[in-house]
């Protein structure tokens, strides 16, 4: 086994048992981390115990701070020159940080493909895309697995589900926005990359599997508030004026689409009280970044050709941009 520069940092609110199947399959990896550190968000499981007698640094938080704050407090604390960023509920291939770093030296980050653990077949997702309205897609989300190990791209988003950062992108860009809180903080990162000309690949021949929500659970009406809510914040701090203009169409388009999807789901109010926290100090603020228009084209359009489901159905029709493929898929 090969030793590496890499410190992972994982935060984490309970769920003991999803920890010990992430760190069984870290200490498997054929390049071993430097040092693991746990942001403990308040579990009250034994989460921490278990992190501590598996050979893992433990930061208590005394709160659950939220995803953005907890990780970034476990990066400060480490002096490594890559940082991986791993949610609690993923595991690791074996030759998942050997082949991110093989893949990112001239990158500022990587992610490699995530899977679906309850259906390996299926792709969870892979890089992170964004429509005008401010609604993300994780790119390949629903999709048939490929055998694509080969095919290395650069990408301007990286999920933070699983991902590979150099430490001087995270100090110059001070890490993640903790006005966020969880949900969409690293879709923020990376049109801060994005705007900031740091370039990133995915590696679809580094794999994890990923359950998805395990500690609150997809349609939890806290994660719809917060996700109601931090798609304003990402649009208000992003887009300057002119381009918030241009997009108010789709945003209304949109925003009020992923509304709909809340109701059918029992949640329309968690998004009602969403959208009324986030417009309460909404004021376009981006600077203008000619890459960020680029991007939100390019974006849009690979969504409408792959993503599947009514909501991009619809949002696509309304829009006046055709019809994509017939799913189930959905935004966030």
């Amino acid at each position: 086994m090969s030793h590496s520069n890499v410190a992972a940092v994982i935060p984490v609110h309970n769920r003991v048992d999803l920890l010990a199947q992430l760190l069984a399959t870290i200490h498997r990896q054929t390049t071993s981390f430097a040092e693991i550190v746990v942001v403990d968000n308040a579990s009250s499981d034994g989460a921490p115990e278990l992190a501590r007698s598996s050979g893992c640094r433990v930061i208590p938080m005394g709160e659950n701070a939220g995803f953005a704050r907890a990780v970034n407090r476990g990066w400060r604390t480490v002096g490594a020159p890559w940082i991986a960023i791993l949610n609690s509920d993923v595991e690791l291939d074996t030759c998942w940080l050997e082949r991110l770093l093989a893949a990112a030296a001239n990158a500022g980050f990587a992610t490699g493909k995530i899977l679906n653990a309850a259906n390996p077949r299926l792709v969870d997702g892979t890089y992170d895309l964004l429509s005008r309205a401010g609604c993300a897609w994780r790119a390949g989300n629903g999709e048939q697995d490929l055998d694509d190990a080969r095919c290395v791209i650069p990408i301007a988003m990286a999920p933070a589900t699983a991902c590979l950062f150099r430490r001087e992108v995270l100090d110059r860009l001070t890490g993640f926005d903790e006005r966020y809180g969880s949900y969409l903080e690293d879709v923020d990162l990376g049109l801060r990359c994005l705007c900031a000309g740091i370039p990133g690949v995915y590696v679809p021949g580094a794999i994890a599997r990923h359950r998805g929500s395990a500690t609150l659970g997809r349609w939890d009406s806290r994660v719809i508030r917060l996700i109601s809510r931090n798609q304003l914040i990402l649009i208000s701090r992003h887009y300057d004026r002119a381009l918030f203009r241009s997009c108010l169409p789709a945003i209304l388009i949109g925003q009020l689409l992923w509304g709909l999807v809340a109701l059918r789901h029992g949640r329309f109010f968690a998004w009602l009280a969403g959208k009324i926290e986030g417009l309460r100090e909404f004021r376009p603020e981006g600077q203008p970044c000619p890459e960020l228009r680029e991007f939100l084209a390019a974006s849009e359009e690979e969504i409408r050709q792959r993503a599947e489901g009514p909501y991009w159905r619809w949002y696509f029709r309304l829009i006046g941009r055709g019809k994509p493929r017939a799913g189930s898929a959905e935004a966030h």
